[in-house]
């Protein structure tokens, strides 16, 4: 291990032109004072999070609400005030009610973390560098920024050292961008090298902060596979519902008694077509899977990427930060070229002293180089992921000095021994980095002359549970790609360490096509690149993208923007850099690596549960549109009333379909969510439909049966084939999927058994023959629904993820 070198009283580098921000003193407390009063202040506009109004009238006036009120004034009419049919209008208050309750948690859940994530600026004040809330902004102040640093207001360069900035969020154009003194900056750019200050000439809504710098309290909900699957279901409901209610009342006119019979029938069979509560189960999952996430100090911007995480099939990973902890030591050095150990030392130490805002290597190196006596820093060119180095011009002694420090292959290419011994230490798991000397600065140009000093070794520690996280994500079939700027064996050799398969070796990212098709094969079978630019990052994901797969992004440099922002799911590390964190979709807020199998977890629960909720739901809407058809052709009195169907969607549907929206369910989650549930629930519902029709008609006909008694009949038919229906759609849940059927069961025993119960539903018991009949129908049915597929049906359970402290 290489010693920490003491540091001596005095021995710090007085500060030079690497630091010409001290220089200005920026805006006086008066100053500041007088325009607040003056309103030329950051107050950045709301992000679109829904007022406690909004979201009262988004659960309440919805189109589903909106017919269940109709059919309800309808019933009223028929019926002439109020009776038990109407029950089936508890929905508008549970739907309204539920939908209320379940936002509000979910949007208080995310403004306390985004609360927590909240950018801040770092502004000069009388002389003073102060961090002051995005808010408390004003015009003309002096921000400073770092590398990482976002831009959050508009403005124009005081000063800078190397500043250079991304602006692909703004103009699509992913080259970075040099600004000079005079040259204006943009809010949503952010720096990738370099520092300084500029002066904010536009602030509040005149700027672009609002869509960035508020980013944190966004709720919405966003199109997604399950969302699309059940809006594209509504749609084609709300086109058949009309014709075929239509057509069941001009029959029904003819065949009933009354009028008033005939539009309670069309009530019951329409109230039984309109999916009243998937839509709300779709809401209520997604944002139980946010409240979750956010108990884990995991910030989501959308409830979609709840369902996102779950579709993954590819894992990028940057290494550090992500599969290390981000603390970075330094092991070793070794001079070369002849010089001393205290000469390469001393440069180090002064690089590391002079530079403004130094990387994690840098940091590395100053905590064991101190800085030496008489190195006076001048000219600086900043670290760039791109350009694989930075470079400190000093003078000492009365001549110029130049120390370069970065990738040996950059600072000197084509030096096979150097090559060979970097090599040997990136085997190792070591980062190795090169100091190199010159006689002055050539800018961004490697200068003539430029010796190798010293190769610096570095040490990565890698995060305790990454051999356990990343273990589960390859059992649950997610691909993993570790992507870093680093020599591609000392990646290799960390991703080994971390338990990653096929970490052998390392491919050198300099060696792979640029971008497309050949990319994307080339990845394929590729586990581990080294030496990658932000640029490569970006087109390995879209290469990947490009190839069908599903690509998540972890990072939390700003090396990493580019990628996790065109990535399917972007996710920043709390502690990461600004930038990272207004691009990512999933912000870890404690930077543990652990909740990303959490939230596998739940987007598998929320993908699976609400398929399951989805073909009770279609399943109860095909059945009753069949019944609705028959009658219609044969001329007959409905088979129910609406009391009937509140009772059988109640007890099949509604209720079941809670549970199972929030029950947990860690299977695999594959595309084509709405065919499935069409696939399932046709048939399911035209077994059900023919089952009640048989039982229903079979007891019209049958010696002293009433009506009434043949609709008991039929209406207990359903809530059996119901029950076998619902322990189909749960053969994959554990054991607890028995009490939930079992207190089903006992609902509809209670129902049949109290007499009050029976009553208010008008259910009268059968004939012992007709009984015999419903049985029969109820196995037949069990027996035809076992072929009907289903995905929730059997198969293996995947391993439930590692826990996560904290949990």
């Amino acid at each position: 291990m290489y010693r920490e070198r003491v540091r001596e009283p005095g021995d710090a580098t007085e500060p030079g032109p690497a630091a010409p921000r001290s220089t200005f003193a920026g805006l006086t407390a008066d100053e500041v004072a007088q325009r607040v009063a003056q309103g030329r202040v950051n107050h950045v506009p709301s992000a679109p999070s829904r007022t406690l109004w909004q979201i009262i009238r988004a659960n309440v006036f919805t189109p589903v609400n909106a017919v269940i009120g109709v059919l309800l004034v309808a019933i009223l009419v028929a019926r002439g005030g109020p009776s038990a049919d109407m029950l089936f209008a508890g929905v508008i208050i549970a739907n309204s009610v539920i939908g209320t309750v379940q936002e509000l948690r979910a949007r208080a859940a995310l403004d306390r973390l985004a609360v927590l994530q909240q950018p801040v600026a770092v502004v000069l004040r009388d002389g003073a560098e102060q961090e002051v809330d995005l808010d408390s902004v004003v015009e003309d102040d002096l921000l400073v920024l770092h590398t990482g640093s976002q831009v959050v207001v508009d403005g124009e360069v005081v000063n800078g050292g190397g500043l250079t900035l991304d602006e692909s969020l703004l103009t699509g154009e992913s080259e970075p961008v040099a600004k000079s003194p005079g040259d204006e900056v943009l809010s949503g750019s952010f720096v990738v090298a370099g520092s300084g200050c500029f002066r904010a000439t536009r602030v509040g809504a005149e700027s672009y902060a609002a869509s960035l710098a508020e980013e944190a309290k966004r709720f919405s909900l966003v199109d997604s596979e399950l969302r699309s699957g059940v809006n594209t279901v509504l749609r084609v409901l709300m086109i058949l519902i009309p014709p075929t209610a239509a057509l069941l009342l001009w029959r029904l006119m003819e065949a009933s008694e009354t009028w008033q019979e005939a539009l309670a029938g069309v009530v019951a069979a329409a109230v039984a077509m309109v999916p009243d509560g998937l839509v709300l189960l779709t809401s209520l999952a997604f944002m139980a899977g946010v409240i979750k996430l956010a108990r884990r100090q995991a910030l989501l911007r959308e409830l979609a990427s709840v369902e996102l995480l779950a579709r993954v099939d590819t894992l990028c990973l940057d290494k550090t930060g992500t599969i290390t902890t981000g603390e970075i030591h330094m092991v070793d050095l070794e001079p070369l070229g002849g010089r001393s150990h205290s000469e390469v030392s001393d440069a180090l130490g002064a690089m590391a002293s002079a530079t403004v805002d130094p990387n994690p290597t840098l940091m590395a190196i100053g905590e064991q180089c101190a800085a030496p006596r008489g190195w006076t820093p001048g000219d600086a060119v900043p670290f760039s992921s791109a350009r694989k180095w930075s470079a400190q011009g000093f003078r000492v002694d009365g001549s110029t000095v130049a120390v370069y420090l970065g990738a040996p292959e950059y600072l000197a290419p084509g030096e096979e021994a150097l090559a060979a011994a970097v090599e040997e230490r990136a085997r190792a798991g070591r980062r190795v980095v090169l100091v190199a000397i010159a006689e002055q600065l050539c800018g961004e140009e490697l200068p003539a002359g430029l010796e190798p000093a010293g190769l610096v070794s570095l040490e990565d520690e890698v995060r305790e549970d990454a051999e356990e996280i990343l273990g589960y994500f390859v059992e649950q079939g997610v691909r993993l790609k570790v992507i870093s700027g680093d020599h591609p064996d000392t990646v290799a050799a960390v991703a080994r360490r971390a338990g990653v398969p096929g970490a052998d070796t390392g491919i050198d990212a300099r060696t792979l096509p640029e971008t497309g098709e050949e990319l994307g094969e080339a990845l394929e079978g590729a586990v581990v690149m080294g030496r990658v630019t932000p640029q490569q990052k970006q087109a390995m994901v879209t290469a990947q993208q490009a190839r069908g797969h599903v690509v998540a992004m972890t990072g939390d440099g700003v090396n990493d923007v580019l990628a996790l922002k065109d990535a399917d799911m972007g996710i920043a590390m709390g502690a990461g850099s600004a930038a990272t964190r207004a691009v990512a979709q999933l912000v870890l807020l404690e930077n543990r690596f652990s909740v990303l199998p959490v939230a596998l977890a739940e987007g598998r629960r929320v993908i699976n549960s609400v398929e399951r909720a989805a073909n009770l739901f279609v399943y109860g809407t095909v059945y009753s549109m069949l019944i609705s058809f028959v009658i219609a052709v044969i001329g007959t009195d409905f088979p129910f009333l609406p009391r009937h169907l509140t009772l059988v969607r109640t007890l099949s549907v509604g209720v079941p379909g809670f549970f199972l929206a929030l029950a947990p369910d860690p299977r695999r989650a594959r595309p084509g969510f709405l065919p499935r549930v069409v696939r399932f629930s046709i048939p399911a519902g035209a077994v059900a439909a023919v089952g009640a029709l048989i039982v229903y008609l079979a007891g019209r006909e049958a010696e002293g049966t009433t009506l009434v008694e043949a609709r008991s009949a039929a209406t207990i038919t359903l809530l059996g084939i119901g029950l076998v229906i619902l322990l189909r759609l749960t053969g994959s849940l554990p054991a607890w999927r028995w009490i939930l059927v079992a207190a089903m069961a006992a609902s509809i025993g209670a129902v049949l058994a109290v007499p009050a119960l029976s009553e208010v539903f008008e259910l009268d018991a059968p004939a012992a023959g007709v009984w015999v009949l419903m049985a029969a129908v109820v196995a037949l049915a069990a027996v035809a629904l076992r072929f009907v597929p289903v995905t929730a049906d059997g198969g293996e359970i995947p391993p439930g993820p590692p826990a996560a402290p904290g949990g």
